[in-house]
């Protein structure tokens, strides 16, 4: 799909899109419940994902307009396939892993091989030490065997995925477990996420300090009706036109939301004063827009950034080729980004590298210069109306989808 965005000033009331972070915990935990109603879902691709993989674990699943019910999930039950699709999602792989093995069938996890170039180390060594069988391919993974209660520790620098895996899982086995975690915890603030959203359906997760957490065994989720609240990833993308001389009020986010990237209205700050040193080890998924706004702006210094070399794309490597298509200069070490500002009109088609937050922060920079991005199909991971928004505050695009790239 190509997008051309027209030159143009962002105006007007828009609200964020539901947090796919937080629909993502919601969804499961509401699985593991007799029936519950989640409210405020968006269909991207990534939850798309996990709706699927949870039907084929045996949930039974509902859908009217924004609303889930779900519910039925039940480990010591029959899955209804042993084939789980995870398309390019992370969070639907990580965290649905832990909980195929609570049922003692061979359950084979699918997806693109993007996705499966993402580490799942924690769970190999997990599987090793267990005696559980895993043989991962390049784009599936295999298991087969019963995970045990018990003391785990499991490295935090990776990602805080594999701890929220975790915790649904073993919160379901009998006995009480410990996680006791190593190395820095990257993107923390997503474990909270999760220990949020499983208190909501009764789930008590008790963190004894900042490296140990408790998992009481035999709990059993409570049925909810529950609804997803507004997503401050998300959202960054839409507040930025505030920084290119836009007037946009992002309305539908919880101002006392445990959401990490509810950071970036300070960070948008610090961008507007003048060239700060900003620490995205816990927010990677801002530093696209981040550095978007940097080249329009005074240029920033980001630190904290070897992880983005695993996301959908190489997100440092994949803004600098594209920002310098704009005249944008960047250079990338081996954990700092450091952009100078200055932007001119992109002769050359902006290039979406199959990464919703790069089209996304490329088309808010296009705002200022006009330009068309190929392969925007990729925002359907995360935000598929994110164009329509754009529209209604002013930024005027046009979507052609004869043009489909891979």
């Amino acid at each position: 799909m190509t997008v051309k965005i027209k030159k143009g000033t962002a105006k007007g009331r828009v609200s964020a899109p539901p947090s796919k972070s937080m629909a993502h915990r919601y969804l499961i935990s509401a699985a593991l419940t007799e029936k519950s109603e989640v409210r405020g879902v968006a269909y991207s691709r990534d939850i798309k994902a996990t709706l699927l993989c949870l039907e084929a674990l045996g949930a039974k699943v509902e859908i009217n307009g924004d609303t889930v019910l779900i519910g039925g999930l039940n480990p010591k039950g029959k899955i209804k396939s042993n084939k789980l699709f995870c398309d390019e999602s992370g969070s639907t792989l990580r965290f649905l892993l832990p909980l195929c093995l609570l049922f003692d069938e061979e359950i084979t996890l699918m997806g693109s091989e993007r996705l499966f170039e993402r580490s799942l180390s924690v769970y190999e060594q997990i599987c090793i030490s267990q005696g559980i069988y895993f043989k991962q391919d390049k784009n599936s993974v295999t298991v087969k065997g019963k995970l045990k209660a018990g003391k785990y520790s499991v490295r935090g620098d990776i990602s805080s995925q594999f701890i929220s895996g975790l915790i649904f899982a073993l919160s379901n086995l009998e006995e009480d477990s410990v996680i006791e975690i190593t190395e820095k915890l990257e993107s923390g603030s997503y474990l909270g996420l999760t220990i949020s959203a499983l208190a909501k359906f009764g789930i008590r997760i008790r963190r004894i300090d900042e490296r140990t957490i408790y998992i009481k065994g035999s709990q059993a989720p409570k049925s909810k009706s529950i609804k997803v609240e507004g997503d401050y990833s998300n959202a960054a993308f839409l507040d930025a036109f505030n920084l290119l001389g836009g007037n946009v009020a992002v309305t539908g986010l919880k101002s006392d939301s445990m959401q990490g990237d509810r950071v970036y209205k300070d960070i948008f700050s610090e961008l507007a004063k003048g060239k700060p040193k900003i620490d995205v080890s816990d927010c990677p998924d801002l530093a696209p827009i981040i550095m978007a706004l940097a080249a329009a702006k005074n240029g920033v210094i980001l630190t904290g950034t070897e992880r983005l070399k695993i996301k959908e794309s190489n997100r440092g490597e994949a803004m600098k080729e594209e920002l310098a298509k704009l005249g944008a200069k960047v250079k990338i070490e081996e954990n700092k980004i450091t952009v100078k500002g200055g932007i001119k009109p992109a002769k050359t088609a902006i290039l979406s590298h199959n990464d919703h937050r790069i089209v996304m922060a490329m088309a808010v920079l296009l705002s200022l210069t006009g330009g068309e991005i190929l392969g925007a199909e990729a925002i359907n991971k995360s935000f598929p109306d994110f164009f329509q928004k754009l529209n209604a505050i002013g930024i005027e695009t046009e979507v052609d989808s004869i043009y489909e790239t891979n």
